[in-house]
């Protein structure tokens, strides 16, 4: 008597039928099915043993259910991503959430190098210096009305240029005739002195430190031989071609201040009216 060769799962008989052999015995196809097969996570039907079955994240799928959820491509061979649990083809990913270039208006696919500012995205090759065309990648730039520039750039065409040397000014800097000058550049013309922060006047659009000025172009007192200068709400007598120091204007006998006062000149000095009428 032959040996008994029944399904595991139904006790049916496998002679003449197709079965599945296993570990725990044979099934036939049916019950092999309902015992071992998994779920299609997109039809709810199982996956048969004849069928290609694809595994993605602990979810099941017939090969024909394995596709984007938008347009229906098989994602059998494609790649894909997935977003929320929905897989999506690479094409309605990026189209769905992939931004766009502000320069080429192409997609930025995922993964690709890319550059972020102001809430618009450049590929790394399409963030240009409006200025010189060079890709600025991680270096420095100077945003302007919509406009990205290299510093260089940028300062060779919007920053102030200083009046004396006609560099452009990067910070700092002082202001003289309404014209922007490097500290350094604002110096005395006569003794070089930098004049920036300190009281100074000009001759001739030239600007002079008090020192120079007073030596070089201020009239000198008559008295004291110093040189007039009018800075500080100086005040000075002039008479004929003499000049004092309001300070200075005195009676040359008893030293009585003579400004607002008559005086009587008496050659190289002044007297008062008192010492005059004295006599020598």
């Amino acid at each position: 008597m032959s040996e008994a060769f029944d399904c595991a799962k139904c006790s049916e008989t496998l002679y003449g039928r197709k079965y599945i052999q296993t570990d725990s015995g044979p099934y036939c196809v049916p019950c092999y099915d309902n015992t071992f097969a998994n779920t299609c996570a997109e039809c709810q039907q199982l996956i048969g043993h004849d069928s290609r079955e694809l595994f993605y994240e602990d979810r099941h799928f017939h090969e024909g259910c394995f596709r984007c959820c938008r347009c229906q491509r098989s994602l059998a061979d494609e790649p894909f991503t997935c977003q929320d649990s929905e897989l999506l083809c690479n094409d309605c990913y990026c189209s769905a959430f992939s931004s766009q270039c502000s320069a080429c208006g192409e997609t930025v696919m995922p993964g690709s190098r890319k550059l972020e500012y102001g809430g618009q995205t450049w590929h790394e090759h399409c963030f240009l210096c409006s200025g010189c065309d060079q890709p600025l990648g991680s270096r420095s730039f100077v945003p302007d009305k919509g406009a990205h520039y290299c510093v260089p750039c940028y300062e060779n065409k919007f920053a102030p240029r200083c009046a004396r040397c006609s560099k452009t000014l990067t910070q700092g800097g002082v202001t003289y005739r309404d014209q922007p000058w490097h500290r350094e550049c604002l110096v005395c013309t006569g003794c070089q002195t930098p004049l920036a922060g300190q009281q100074f006047t000009s001759r001739e659009e030239d600007p002079y430190c008090v020192t120079c000025f007073g030596e070089l172009f201020a009239p000198k007192c008559s008295s004291c031989k110093r040189p007039i200068v009018g800075l500080d709400g100086g005040k000075y007598v002039s008479f004929e071609d003499r000049h004092w120091h309001h300070s200075c204007f005195s009676c040359a006998r008893c030293a009585t201040s003579l400004v607002g006062q008559g005086f009587v000149p008496d050659g190289d000095q002044v007297l008062c009216q008192g010492c005059s009428q004295a006599g020598p």
